[in-house]
């Protein structure tokens, strides 16, 4: 596994569907909706099926593609 991104936020918390965005791990809301619908996105190691859920700085979110998995921290 590579070594995961940092992606700083100007607030104290993001919603996870805005993050997958920011970070570049969704292309679009609609892409962030189904890859949290599908099972493909974690949130500390464990499935988020919640796109709103609230990430505060320090959670990690890995996101499965065919390629493999991709990782990025809230900074």
């Amino acid at each position: 596994m590579d070594t995961p991104i940092e992606v700083e936020i100007r607030d104290d918390v993001i919603r996870l569907g805005q993050f997958l965005k920011l970070a570049g791990l969704a292309e679009s809301g609609t892409h962030a909706r189904d890859l949290v619908a599908d099972g493909d996105v974690r949130v500390d190691g464990e499935v988020e099926t919640r796109r709103g859920r609230q990430l505060q700085r320090g959670a990690r979110v890995t996101v499965a593609t065919p390629e493999g998995d991709e990782t990025a921290v809230v900074a």
